[in-house]
C-alpha cells in the first residue's frame, strides 16, 4: 500500500484559463495522466458553463478518454443537484466533489447561496450521490483563512465536519487553502484537531501554493497527520470564484520527487510522469 495518496486536479488547473483549451487537446493530455499512477484524478466539474465555460466540455471528455489498464479514479466536481444528476450518470466517475465553505462570503461566490443553503444542497447531492453507488468527496473551502474577515478556527471547521460525517456519512474531506492565505502552523494545527477526533474519515490537503512555500506547506499538514495531498502538474490552477488573484496549485511533479527522494511510496510512475510535465507545456498557454 502507498504511504501517501497523490491526487492530480487538472480540472482545477484549467478551470480559471479564459481560452478555451480544445476538447481534444484535453483528451490527450488526460490520456497521459492516466497512465502515470495517480490515486484519483479530479478530471472535471458538471457547473454551469456560464460560471466554467473551460468545463463545458466535462461530459463529452469523459466519453474520450481512454481509462482501460488506468488504476486511477475519476471525480468530477458538482456545485447543485442538477450537476450531481448529470455527473452519477458517468459510469467512469468515482468520485462526486462539492465545495463547501466555513467562509459565508466565499460560499455566496462560489456557490450562489448561504453556508445554511449549501447544507440543504449538499445533504440532496449525497442521497444521489449514494443512490448511484458513487462516493461524495467533500472540500471544505477556506479552511485555513479568507480574505474577507469570516470567522474562522478548527471548532468552526469541526462543527461542519462533524456534520458532514454523522448526518451525511461522507468518508473523505479535504481541507482546502482556497487563495493560498494558510500559515504552516495553521495548517498543522487543523489537521492536528480534526484527525483524533474523526480518525473514520480520510483527510487530505488542498493546498494552493507559491514556489516558494509550497514545501512548508506540505511539511505542515505532513505533520498534521495527512497522507492524501492534491496538486497539479507545474502548478497550474487556482479558484476563478474567489475574485482575487490565483494562487497556483501545488506543484505536483516537485512534491513526487520530494517523496520519493525521501523514500516515501506514491505508486507514480515517474518516467510517465515527466512525460506529463511536457504534454502540460503543450496544453497550458
Amino acid at each position: 500500500m502507498n504511504a501517501v495518496k497523490l491526487i492530480e486536479c487538472p480540472r482545477d488547473a484549467m478551470q480559471g484559463i479564459s481560452e478555451f483549451i480544445p476538447t481534444e487537446v484535453k483528451v490527450r493530455y488526460l490520456n497521459e495522466l492516466l497512465k502515470a499512477g495517480f490515486d484519483t484524478i479530479d478530471i472535471g466539474s458538471f457547473v454551469s458553463p456560464k460560471a466554467i465555460p473551460q468545463m463545458a466540455d466535462t461530459a463529452e471528455v469523459l466519453a474520450r478518454i481512454d481509462t482501460s489498464g488506468s488504476r486511477s479514479k475519476l471525480l468530477v466536481i458538482v456545485a447543485n443537484e442538477r450537476g450531481a444528476e448529470d455527473a452519477v450518470k458517468q459510469e467512469s466517475v468515482s468520485y462526486l466533489g462539492y465545495p463547501f465553505s466555513i467562509s459565508e462570503t466565499f460560499q455566496q461566490r462560489n456557490t450562489n447561496t448561504s453556508i445554511e443553503g449549501s447544507w440543504d444542497r449538499i445533504a440532496r447531492i449525497a442521497e444521489l450521490t449514494r443512490n448511484a453507488n458513487k462516493e461524495l468527496v467533500v472540500y471544505i473551502s477556506m479552511a485555513f483563512g479568507n480574505p474577507y474577515g469570516d470567522p474562522w478556527n478548527a471548532e468552526v471547521a469541526l462543527h461542519w465536519v462533524n456534520r458532514l460525517v454523522n448526518e451525511l456519512s461522507v468518508g473523505t474531506i479535504a481541507l482546502s487553502d482556497t487563495v493560498g492565505v494558510a500559515r504552516p502552523d495553521d495548517i498543522k494545527d487543523m489537521f492536528k484537531a480534526l484527525i483524533p477526533a474523526l480518525p473514520q474519515v480520510e483527510f487530505g490537503a488542498h493546498l494552493h501554493c507559491r514556489p516558494d512555500n509550497w514545501q512548508e506547506k506540505t511539511d505542515a499538514a505532513w505533520a498534521g497527520g495527512c497522507r492524501r495531498f492534491d496538486g497539479a502538474i507545474k502548478g497550474y490552477g487556482g479558484c476563478p470564484m474567489a475574485e482575487d488573484e490565483l494562487v497556483g496549485n501545488l506543484q505536483m511533479e516537485l512534491f513526487a520527487r520530494f517523496l520519493q527522494e525521501r523514500g516515501i511510496a506514491t505508486g507514480l510512475d515517474m518516467a510517465q510522469l515527466e512525460r506529463c510535465v511536457a504534454e502540460a507545456a503543450g496544453v497550458f498557454p
